[in-house]
């Protein structure tokens, strides 16, 4: 409760209505801040049908405010479908910054945050799973996901089988709240600990990327070559080395604008 920021309060105060995942979770939040505005509730299961009534109000003039039940609203939470036809109907969005588990997680996990590619829930099972892993464990820069404490020492493993056991890893577990919790290591070795102790709470994974060797030179310079006779621009050529040969950026940058 102490991520609650004084803007969020007082827009709370100040709407027509609060829309909240579970009516029943954010109730304590809202009475320890005397925020008394009628709460309905807005989940993945009564969307569809909730959305035309709640845009009529917006439209009608009305201030409607998002909650969910923790974290952000709309990551990996409900919402989307409200703000995409609000944002349709021209009514203003308001984001109000607070907590959220996925910058939480890269902030404390000490991996680079320069780039990273956040995943979300992966699918339990099936074809999208597969390809997501696969995605993952080829990833060359920092990955950030979510998973049920149950599910975290099976795809842990899962990535390790396509060649990420060796990978820098946090597991970020109950962030910002009483046992927060950031255990350290390989991808294997927190596969093998989360085997034996499985975790409570809610978790979000952070991967390290993958480290590429890059080629010698004679080989980026060929490279080089075969992008510019097929018309390749040095902005192109630059990237293109970068995302597919692994070249660091002030080489790539180099080698690209040479005459």
């Amino acid at each position: 409760m102490g991520d609650f920021s004084f803007r969020a309060v007082e827009t709370l105060r100040a709407a027509a209505l609060i829309l909240a995942e579970d009516t029943r979770h954010s109730r304590p939040l809202l009475e320890r801040h005397g925020i008394t505005t009628p709460v309905e509730s807005y989940h993945e299961h009564n969307e569809a049908r909730m959305t035309p009534r709640m845009i009529a109000r917006l439209r009608g003039g009305d201030d409607i405010a998002l909650i969910s039940d923790a974290g952000t609203p709309m990551v990996s939470d409900p919402g989307a479908r409200l703000v995409k036809e609000a944002i349709a109907e021209g009514v203003d969005i308001v984001p109000i910054p607070g907590a959220s588990a996925l910058l939480a997680a890269l902030v404390g996990a000490g991996a680079d945050p320069s780039r990273f590619t956040f995943f979300g829930f992966l699918a339990r099972k099936g074809r999208e799973r597969r390809e997501t892993l696969a995605d993952l464990a080829a990833l060359r820069h920092t990955a950030v996901l979510y998973e049920a404490p149950g599910r975290v020492a099976d795809t842990l493993a899962e990535l390790g089988a396509l060649g990420a056991g060796g990978r820098a890893a946090v597991v970020a577990r109950e962030l910002t709240k009483q046992f927060e919790e950031f255990r350290r290591g390989t991808v294997d070795e927190l596969a093998a600990y989360y085997r034996e102790s499985p975790p409570r709470g809610e978790v979000v994974i952070v991967i390290e990327g993958g480290v590429i060797e890059s080629p010698n030179e004679d080989v980026i310079r060929e490279t080089v070559r075969e992008l510019r006779a097929g018309g390749a621009s040095p902005r192109e050529i630059t990237a293109r080395l970068m995302d597919d040969l692994g070249v660091p950026r002030n080489q790539a940058y180099r080698l690209a604008h040479e005459s």
